[in-house]
């Protein structure tokens, strides 16, 4: 048994020390991915789509056609493929570029890009009907975490034969939408240790509502922290701050839990190991969780 507890530890430690020296933060929970929404106004009628120009040639997954091999992301047969097409002819004056991300946004009048989207970037919308482009005259900036902008775009001469270069955009912070992202956030996470938490055998009422409370507290307080930092100090800060931070978390849940769930468990806990086990378990499926809510629910992960 302590052989075999040597060797649980030794993993434990390997995958934290893994986590500290990865050169991509290693996040775990389900923590908030950066995003930007531009909302429009005056295109009532219209069918158009959306892309962000990007000063940089990649950023996340998302980059310009021959950046990477193989990474062509639309072939022909594929819906919106053609659309693709316009928007890869797109010359941008400034050597902007098209990173393949966009969406149509004739029925929300909102586009969201909601995973790594561009640090600096211009609005370039499409006109199908027209063939017609219409690009921002200068170049906006992820100013938070979550970036926010709304344009009104009413008026435009779509009919020119040349592209319209005057789309302006003003910042929009959406107080509300923080709100319930962080609470959905918070949400989650709970949820997810919880279910683990009765996999691995902690289902004493006073376990769980433990458990629950820990996260609620550690979540509010990362949240909280993290959207301030990134929202005053940028990007690079955030992942910084995000690194010790989520490592903090994992060490102060484990150690709670280690010293309170055998208190709880109404029976003699033998494998206490299982304690600092759990702990690392459940952050890390919440944050592999996260990853893909992510994809599903753009912006409030």
């Amino acid at each position: 048994m302590e052989l075999l507890q040597r060797k649980v530890f030794s993993i434990v430690l390997g995958i934290i020390l893994m986590f500290t020296v990865m050169p991509m933060a290693v996040y775990a929970d389900i923590g908030p991915k950066p995003s930007v929404v531009i909302d429009f106004k005056g295109l009532e009628d219209e069918k158009y789509y959306v892309t962000l120009l990007s000063e940089i040639a990649s950023t996340g997954p998302h980059s310009a056609l021959g950046e990477h091999p193989g990474n062509q992301r639309y072939h022909e047969g594929d819906e919106d493929y053609e659309i693709w097409e316009k928007l890869l002819s797109y010359q941008d004056k400034d050597g902007y570029y098209f990173l393949q991300y966009f969406g149509e946004c004739s029925e929300t009048a909102q586009f969201t890009w909601g995973y790594y989207p561009p640090p600096k970037f211009k609005i370039l919308i499409y006109f199908p009907a027209y063939d017609q482009f219409a690009v921002s005259g200068e170049a906006y900036e992820r100013y938070a975490f979550h970036s926010y902008y709304s344009t009104d775009v009413k008026g435009l001469e779509l009919e020119s034969i040349t592209p319209i270069e005057n789309i302006e955009a003003v910042r929009n912070y959406d107080y509300t939408w923080e709100l319930i992202s962080l609470l959905a956030r918070i949400i989650a996470t709970v949820a997810i240790e919880v279910l683990i938490a009765l996999l691995f055998g902690f289902r004493a009422k006073k376990q769980l509502l433990l458990i629950g409370t820990v996260n609620v507290v550690t979540q509010s307080i990362l949240n909280i922290l993290l959207n301030v930092i990134n929202y005053n100090q940028g990007s690079m800060m955030f992942v910084f701050n995000y690194i010790w931070m989520e490592f903090l978390v994992f060490v102060i849940e484990a150690g709670v839990y280690s010293a309170l769930l055998p208190k709880y468990s109404g029976k003699d806990l033998k494998r206490r190991w299982l304690i600092p086990f759990y702990a690392l378990v459940a952050n890390a499926v919440s944050f592999g969780l996260g990853l893909y809510m992510a994809y599903l629910i753009p912006g409030i992960f």
